[in-house]
């Protein structure tokens, strides 16, 4: 897709905890010059610095299917080697270079985020002011969001830090860090624009409804969860494309809330997390198609398989396939939050920790996602349970990164993921479905940071 935010300040690049300079195309102050408002001085700088978020979120979502994906029963490496190997075997080293690289890259979107709001003073168009303020709290609440269900405990930081600050290292436990997150998105609802009101790649009123909607999930507020959900699908803006392949092959269509943006052949913007889905990455390939997933898949599913595989190649993940001329220079983008997500959470609230619901809501929005891809529905009246619902998000959502913190949520994750293990030739317990923090971290904070347990 093409971004019109990213030709502006696709080159500001901030410290995740220092200030430092920035391009000169933005003609900035020197560090020296830095006053209460830090870098930015009007309107135009902190618009600059809030697309720089989204800039930043590039870097978190090269690798994040290493943390989730090959954490589950969906995916692999080709050849089980080195540090790969760890994420496929969910016994993580805190020294592992792509977990420390993640967490670095999440908190330096915090600390862009925090940036924004810090500067918002300058921004003298009060409608502006309030679109950036969302912006940021939007990005923020989902950076908090992915790293609170990786790592548990994580520290919160909701203003600029400077160096020395040590208080922003003590780990915050999981239900303080979900209220900050909570706040962040209503407050992003309620300052959002709809879909026509700002660019594609944006935040927009429905991501942060649908991403509340998620948070709330987890958290076990069902009700709430409800509400938001009916609103997202009550949003004339969005639907359930036609045709499967048209959600990952088709620009800026009407099933995608919110997607990382990608341009082809960028030496800026492209992505290589295509190319290293196939045989030909360098590190021989990675984020593969387990055969515990493919078996799970019904023969007569033939849209979706010939999506989620490669067709030169069964094993290899096919959501991702580039069209680029370069394949380490890829367009695809990565889709955070869409509609087909939105049904299936639907179908959840309902369900409410249940085993099964006959309500009729939860079963329509069911087979809405099931009917798209020409699968059996179920009649009016009948039982949807558990286990189908969790089912049709492990196909239809394959390999965008939910299937762990699904079976988290659903409260099922020992259970599968220590038949999988077993099945597969490693060991697995409970502790495992938190990662490390990494080591990095807790030698540079003085004793503040403290290990997961297991590790």
């Amino acid at each position: 897709m093409k971004k019109k935010y990213l030709n502006i300040i696709s080159a500001l690049m901030l410290g995740a905890a220092t200030l430092t300079s920035c391009e000169s195309q933005l003609n900035l102050q020197p560090l020296s010059a830095i006053g209460d408002n830090g870098f930015y001085q009007n309107t135009s700088e902190v618009q600059a610095a809030t697309f720089a978020m989204y800039d930043g979120l590039q870097s978190t979502v090269l690798r994040e299917f290493a943390l989730t994906e090959m954490r589950s029963d969906n995916s692999k490496s080709k050849n089980s080697e080195g540090e790969w190997a760890q994420f496929e075997h969910m016994n993580v080293s805190p020294t592992n270079g792509t977990l420390s690289t993640y967490w670095s890259d999440c908190y330096n979107v915090i600390f862009r985020a925090n940036k924004v709001l810090a500067s918002l003073d300058v921004v003298t168009d009060d409608a502006s002011k309030t679109i950036f303020e969302s912006e940021a709290k939007f990005v923020r609440a989902l950076m908090y969001f992915n790293l609170t269900r990786g790592f548990g405990d994580v520290p919160l930081v909701t203003k600029v830090v400077v160096p020395g600050d040590l208080t922003t290292t003590e780990r915050i436990a999981v239900n303080t860090v979900y209220q900050q997150i909570d706040q962040d998105l209503t407050e992003a609802i309620a300052g959002l624009p709809d879909r026509g009101g700002i660019e594609e790649g944006r935040a927009t009123k429905a991501a942060a409804q649908a991403l509340l909607a998620k948070v709330k999930l987890t958290t076990g507020d069902y009700t709430g969860a409800k509400g938001l959900l009916e609103t997202v699908m009550n949003n004339a803006d969005y639907g359930l494309e036609e045709n499967y392949t048209d959600v990952f092959y088709t620009e800026l269509n009407s099933e995608i809330i919110f997607a990382i943006q990608f341009l082809n052949d960028n030496a800026e913007e492209s992505q290589d997390f295509s190319y290293e889905f196939t045989k030909l990455g360098r590190n021989s390939g990675l984020n593969y198609v387990t055969d515990d997933f493919k078996a799970n898949v019904d023969a007569a599913d033939t849209e979706r398989t010939a999506v989620l595989y490669n067709p030169e190649d069964d094993k290899e993940n096919g959501k991702f396939i580039t069209s680029s001329s370069d394949n380490r220079l890829c367009g695809n983008d990565w889709v955070v939050l869409r509609m087909a997500d939105v049904y299936l959470m639907y179908s959840e609230a309902i369900l409410a920790g249940g085993e099964s619901t006959t309500d009729a809501g939860a079963v329509d929005a069911y087979n809405m996602v099931r009917a798209r891809v020409g699968m059996p529905t179920l009649d009016a009246g009948s039982t949807l349970t558990k286990q189908a619902l969790l089912l049709e998000r492990r196909i239809e959502l394959g390999f965008e990164n939910h299937r762990l913190y699904d079976l988290v949520r659903f409260g099922v994750a020992e259970e599968v993921m220590g038949a999988f293990a077993s099945d597969n030739g490693f060991t697995f317990n409970g502790t495992k479905l938190l990662l490390p923090i990494p080591q990095r971290e807790i030698d540079t904070s003085y004793g503040a940071l403290k290990q997961n347990p297991g590790y």
